[in-house]
C-alpha cells in the first residue's frame, strides 16, 4: 500500500540524496550506484522513489536497460551540483571566518582618492586565495568629505580612506596619515575667468557659479570647501562629476592638483592663480577598534598594505 503521508522535498533533498542522484547518472545503473553507495539495490530504489514522491515527477526513464535521466532529472542534477559547491563553498567559508576573517568588509572611500588604486588592493586581496572563494565578501562605498569618515563611525564601512588627518574625539577609531594635497583653482577655456588677469579676487570669484561636492553625510549639513557667500552654486555627486562640469564651463573651483594635471596639460582645463591663501589639506585613512588583539584578518591585511609609502602615494596620486 502507497504512503499516503506527503513528503516535504526539504526532508529528501538532502547532499547525500543529491550525491546518490549524481552517482546513478554517472553510472547509468542503479545497482552500481547502489554499490558506490554501500547500499542494496532495494534500498536505493526506495530512496530514489521518496524523492519523485515528493517532487511529483519522474527523475529517470526507466523503460530502458540503463538508468537515463528524464529532463526534470537532468534540471534536478544541475543544480544540486550548483547547491553542492555552494554548500561546500559556505563551509570552507565559515571555517576561514572561524580562523580569524571577517564575513564581510567595507571601505568608505572619498572621492579624492584613485579608484584605480584602491581596484588593485581589491585584486590583490582577492588574489591571496589562489582561485578558491574569499572569505570576506569586500564591499566599496563612495563617500565625500564629512560623509567619509562618518561611514566608519556609524558601523557601515570598517577602513575610510581619504579622511581628514586631524585626530578624532572618538577613542574607538584609529588614524594614519595618507599624506598631502595641494589644491588649484581651474575653469575652462571658455570660461569668462580664464581671460580675467591674476590673482583672481574673492570678489570677482563671487560673480561666478562654483562646482561643488556634496557632503555624502546621511544626517546634518555636511562640510563645504571653497565656497563664497551668496555665490550660485552647482552641486554634483562626486569628484569626477565636479571635473566634468568644469571642463564643460558649467562653473568653477578648486581641485586636487593631482586630479586637474592631465586636464591642463592637455589644455581642456587653465589653472588660474587666486589672491586668497594656497589651499593645502592633511589626508589620511581610519578604523574603528585600534586594540589589535581582536582586529580581523581582513582589517589586517588592509593596514599592512596602507603602511607602504608607494600606496599610499598611488591612493592620493594614481588618477
Amino acid at each position: 500500500m502507497q504512503n499516503s503521508k506527503i513528503v516535504n522535498p526539504r526532508d529528501v533533498l538532502t547532499p547525500d540524496a543529491l550525491e546518490m542522484l549524481q552517482r546513478i547518472s554517472e553510472t547509468g545503473s542503479f545497482a552500481a550506484a547502489a554499490r558506490l553507495q554501500g547500499l542494496v539495490p532495494s534500498a536505493l530504489t526506495y530512496r530514489v522513489r521518496q524523492i519523485e514522491d515528493a517532487l511529483d515527477v519522474l527523475l529517470f526513464d526507466r523503460s530502458s536497460r540503463n538508468a537515463r535521466l528524464t529532463p526534470a532529472g537532468d534540471e534536478l542534477l544541475r543544480e544540486g551540483a550548483r547547491l553542492l559547491h555552494d554548500i561546500d563553498a559556505i563551509a570552507h567559508r565559515v571555517k576561514r571566518i572561524a580562523t580569524g576573517w571577517e564575513p564581510q568588509f567595507t571601505l568608505s572611500v572619498d572621492s579624492i582618492i584613485s579608484k584605480s588604486t584602491v581596484m588593485e588592493l581589491c585584486e590583490a586581496f582577492f588574489a591571496q586565495f589562489k582561485g578558491e572563494t574569499p572569505p570576506t565578501r569586500m564591499k566599496i562605498r563612495d563617500e565625500a568629505l564629512s560623509g567619509t569618515l562618518a561611514a566608519l563611525t556609524s558601523g557601515q564601512a570598517d577602513i575610510a580612506l581619504g579622511v581628514s588627518a586631524e585626530p578624532t574625539a572618538d577613542a574607538t577609531i584609529a588614524s594614519k596619515p595618507l599624506g598631502k594635497f595641494n589644491f588649484v583653482y581651474v575653469v575652462a577655456p571658455s570660461h569668462p575667468l580664464a581671460h580675467m588677469p591674476e590673482p583672481l579676487s574673492d570678489a570677482t570669484l563671487q560673480q561666478h557659479r562654483a562646482v561643488a561636492v556634496a557632503d555624502s553625510v546621511q544626517r546634518g549639513n555636511g562640510l563645504t570647501f571653497g565656497l563664497l557667500g551668496g555665490q550660485d552654486v552647482f552641486t554634483v555627486p562626486t569628484m569626477e562629476a565636479k571635473i566634468d562640469a568644469q571642463i564643460r564651463g558649467l562653473g568653477a573651483g578648486f581641485l586636487p592638483e593631482t586630479m586637474a594635471r592631465p586636464y591642463v596639460e592637455t589644455g581642456r582645463l587653465v589653472q588660474k592663480q587666486v589672491a586668497r591663501a594656497e589651499r593645502i589639506i592633511n589626508v589620511g585613512y581610519a578604523w574603528r577598534n585600534a586594540n589589535t588583539h581582536h582586529q580581523g584578518s581582513a582589517l589586517q591585511w588592509w593596514l599592512t598594505q596602507l603602511e607602504s609609502p608607494t600606496t599610499r602615494a598611488a591612493l592620493l596620486h594614481q588618477h
